[in-house]
């Protein structure tokens, strides 16, 4: 699933080890200076520094507004061979105000670009700039230029898909925590599939989307946007590839945020990451049913999270029976609450939603849950081609069936929430043809990278809390801000003054705690009238 995080609890699984690399798969070249990727990233990045980018006008599929400018950066598809295919990244682009949103008469002076990656993978950065408009962001877009880009793989980008997109939305899904034999070898023949049509529409080149080439890719970015050092804010599996690219270019870095942190840790990545991550998804759905029990008033689904639950499985079997709208099934159903672990604002809909649909009004669960349009169709397809890809070149995966049945079956029993959907969502890298990267081990030491901001908030289900301390432990001279008790993802920028204030010391001023440092929690969101 998306936001790949890490294996926290789920330690006490007795996993077997990553058995049988695939048939392709092999050593990574190495990703050192001497590497000849790193010869062809110095190649790219001188390139993109002579050639910069012209900005016009954004693709108009992508319907931004007209105020933000795009445009292109060349960089090789592999970056072994800089001489041979070359894709281009589009970047989004909106100019520093310079105006202080404190004191209209204050020019407040530029300090270069801010380059942001919103995770994924498969995630888009072009709408970044537009957070400028937003009152927390006022401050640091008068100092900067907010820069986003549709990393390689993400439309339109090099665009990568998999299938048709009309195939992609199956419609109606059952939804099983405990799924039948049967179940699992219809699933696991699926993945196959999807496995074998990536290989077949990517040929070639699907082996070249993974994190490191999005590393490299950063770093022809920063060249292409004149700047000798980046500063750089990656959220999610951005912060990852901010990692990444920390470990191959530290001279390079001049500021990093890093919001809601993926474990670095190469053992993690990315299995076990995901494994963490359904079962730190168990105890945000306790939190969200504790959260509609103590609004029993307002929704009348239970006054404790156990009658939530029961509300919630009568209102699964009813979909299994007769789907909403013809659409939503209890994986849809599934699907909508899940996002609800990712961030409390979705609480409230939820439940309004799920409340609705048991008193005889199926609406607002259609809403929220059915299928896309055309058009969203197109984006998520897109965007699941270029997680699977990216995750599965990343690392080696188990190959057999058997070790993720045996895994995920015992975690289910105290998980059953998220587990298996996350499996049939990661199940094509057991099947994968392409070869696999081995992970860097990222790891700087004092004085060889900058001071950087690691912000997270404590009970973040999608990264959980131990990837923040891990990455802490990595980079040394690295600062770690917790939001304590509070479990929403990504929390750079948003209604916490303290985190906010943190945000801005480091980015204006380049000041860090003298030591890790917590906020208080965000207010609960609050039933709607």
């Amino acid at each position: 699933m998306r936001a790949a995080a890490l294996y926290s609890a789920a330690g006490s699984l007795l996993l077997t080890a990553l058995a049988a690399a695939p048939v392709e798969a092999g050593p990574a070249p190495p990703a050192g200076p001497g590497s000849a990727e790193a010869r062809g990233t110095a190649v790219a990045a001188r390139r993109a520094a002579a050639a910069g980018i012209g900005y016009g006008a954004c693709p108009e599929a992508e319907e931004l507004p007209g105020s933000m400018r795009c445009g292109t950066v060349t960089v090789p598809l592999d970056y072994a061979h800089p001489d041979g295919k070359r894709i281009k990244l589009t970047v989004s682009r909106v100019r520093a105000t310079h105006k202080d949103p404190d004191d209209g008469r204050h020019r407040v002076p530029g300090q270069g670009a801010l380059l942001y990656n919103p995770g994924g993978p498969g995630g888009s950065g072009l709408y970044f700039p537009l957070v400028g408009m937003v009152p927390e962001w006022k401050r640091i877009a008068a100092a900067y230029d907010l820069v986003g880009y549709a990393p390689r793989g993400v439309a339109p980008s090099a665009a990568l898909s998999c299938q048709d997109p009309g195939d992609f939305f199956k419609g109606p899904r059952p939804a099983p925590t405990r799924p039948s034999d049967a179940y699992k070898r219809e699933r696991a023949a699926e993945a196959a599939a999807y496995a074998r049509d990536c290989a077949e529409r990517g040929g070639d080149a699907l082996r070249h989307y993974h994190s490191l080439n999005n590393a490299r890719d950063l770093e022809v970015l920063r060249a292409a946007l004149g700047e000798r050092r980046l500063t750089f804010m990656g959220a999610s599996y951005g912060t990852y590839l901010g990692a990444l690219y920390a470990e191959l270019f530290p001279s390079h870095v001049r500021r990093m945020v890093f919001d809601s942190v993926v474990n670095p840790d190469p053992g993690q990545v990315w299995y076990r990451n995901n494994l963490g991550q359904s079962e730190a998804f168990e105890d945000r759905w306790d939190a969200f049913r504790e959260w509609i029990a103590e609004h029993d008033d307002v929704y009348g689904l239970g006054d404790t999270p156990r009658k939530v639950q029961h509300s919630y499985e009568e209102a699964s079997a009813r979909l299994a029976a007769k789907p909403a709208g013809g659409t939503v099934g209890p994986a849809q159903l599934q699907g909508a609450f899940l996002s609800a672990g990712y961030y409390d604002d979705y609480w409230p809909h939820r439940a309004e939603a799920l409340a609705a649909y048991l008193r005889g009004d199926p609406q607002p669960l259609v809403e929220q849950a059915g299928t896309r349009t055309e058009a969203g169709a197109v984006g998520a397809e897109n965007s699941n081609a270029v997680y699977t890809a990216v995750e599965c070149n990343d690392a080696p995966w188990p190959t057999d069936f058997g070790v993720w049945d045996r895994d995920n079956t015992r975690l289910a029993r105290r998980a059953p929430f998220e587990t298996w959907d996350n499996v049939w969502t990661n199940l094509p890298c057991a099947y994968w043809r392409a070869p696999r990267q081995q992970p860097l081990d990222v790891r700087t030491a004092p004085g060889e990278l900058p001071p950087t901001l690691v912000l997270a908030a404590e009970r973040d289900a999608a990264t959980p809390y131990e990837g923040a301390l891990e990455l802490r432990r990595r980079l040394a001279g690295s600062v770690l801000v917790t939001e304590r008790d509070a479990g929403t993802h990504g929390i750079a920028g948003g209604p916490n003054t303290c985190v906010n204030g943190h945000l801005e010391a480091y980015l204006l001023r380049g000041r860090l705690p003298a030591r890790d440092a917590s906020c208080a929690p965000r207010p609960e969101p609050q039933p709607r009238a």
